[in-house]
């Protein structure tokens, strides 16, 4: 449950434990942290604050347990927890036979001898999504002090698509705006028929899934390492790290597989005796490493595997096929409460490359 060998990250708790943490380790001493701005990165992802989200309520406060004195990183490692308090586990008993699809339940179960807190997922949980925001909003705050900026925003739910940064000229005030936003989008006439989907799928008793687009601005070019350290593997390690990411992209991604390398490769110009790129279909990284564009990238987010809605699946008690109707409290959609875990594991992953 660690990651990282510059600075070094291990999660622990379950969905409904006692509470949930991380510690860091690696961190530079004295840089000062705002607590206050980690508090607007938590509460940018917290649960039970409107319709689009699950009931659970939790007010996701981290008590820093060591590694900041007087506002300042000290240099040993940070742990914070996070307790978790509003937690209905009958809601789950069934759970311990009957396997949810889509869910780690199974693989979980195998994996761990039946011996996994199945509650809420557990270990599994998007609830240990939480202290990776907290880690983030650290990281950020680090490398904020260098110029560099991190912003996301919801590119698509469902059928409803978002404007895509413009990948070579994304600045600083566009990933702000997003920041101040309640659902951060670029187009704000998306908001409702976004919300519509999630709200139709509510009604259906199951849910939906969709992308966001992350930014990176301000990171100097030659930053990074080739192959197995590269930036893009390190990105993509971290994001695959969050229980709903299902694929990535960076840059044109996919879309590489339509063109010519003739309009594909990045043509370079000089900008007031700054060398720049024309385009950015490369997400602003070469062989592993920063050539000075924002660096950009998306990432899928899958549809909430808990739904009401009757599935078919298998209890594992008696080996017979069953019919699983999921209760509790469920987000129809977590897209838009991801948006600041993506930007996280952005910041912590420049981190880890040693910027």
């Amino acid at each position: 449950m660690s990651f990282g060998k510059n600075i070094n990250l291990s999660i622990f708790g379950e969905s409904h434990g006692v509470g949930i943490g991380i510690v860091m380790s690696g961190l530079p001493s004295g840089i000062k942290i705002d607590y206050d701005q980690i508090l607007d990165e938590m509460s940018r992802r917290m649960p039970g604050k409107d319709k689009l989200s699950t009931a659970r309520k939790e007010s996701d406060i981290p008590i820093i347990q060591s590694g900041i004195f007087n506002d300042y990183t000290t240099g040993a490692p940070l742990c914070a927890v996070i307790k978790n308090s509003d937690t209905h586990s009958k809601d789950y008993s069934i759970l311990k036979t009957h396997m949810r699809p889509g869910h780690a339940d199974y693989s979980g179960n195998i994996r761990y001898n039946g011996y996994n807190d199945y509650r809420g997922g557990g270990h599994f949980s998007g609830r240990l999504t939480a202290p990776i925001v907290f880690a983030g909003a650290v990281a950020k705050q680090i490398l904020d002090k260098q110029g560099i900026k991190i912003g996301a925003h919801i590119s698509q739910i469902k059928n409803v698509y978002d404007t895509m940064f413009d990948k070579v000229n994304v600045d600083i005030n566009t990933l702000q705006s997003l920041l101040n936003k309640e659902f951060p989008v670029l187009d704000n006439s998306k908001i409702q028929p976004m919300k519509n989907e999630i709200l139709t799928a509510k009604e259906q008793l199951d849910s939906v899934g969709g992308k966001i687009e992350c930014a990176i601005v301000g990171i100097k070019a030659g930053v990074g390492n080739p192959f197995f350290d590269s930036l893009e593997s390190t990105i993509a390690h971290l994001a695959f790290s969050v229980p709903a990411v299902k694929g990535i992209q960076f840059g044109t991604g996919f879309g590489f597989a339509t063109l010519n390398a003739s309009t594909a490769n990045d043509e370079y110009i000089l900008d007031n005796d700054i060398i720049k790129t024309k385009t950015n279909h490369n997400g602003g990284i070469l062989g592993g490493i920063t050539n000075g564009a924002p660096i950009i990238f998306e990432v899928v987010i899958k549809p909430t595997p808990s739904i009401a809605k009757e599935q078919d699946t298998i209890n594992i008690q008696t080996n017979e096929p069953v019919k699983l109707e999921i209760t509790g409290r469920h987000d129809p959609c977590i897209v838009h409460r991801a948006v600041v875990v993506i930007e996280a594991i952005a910041a912590l992953s420049l981190l880890e490359i040693g910027v």
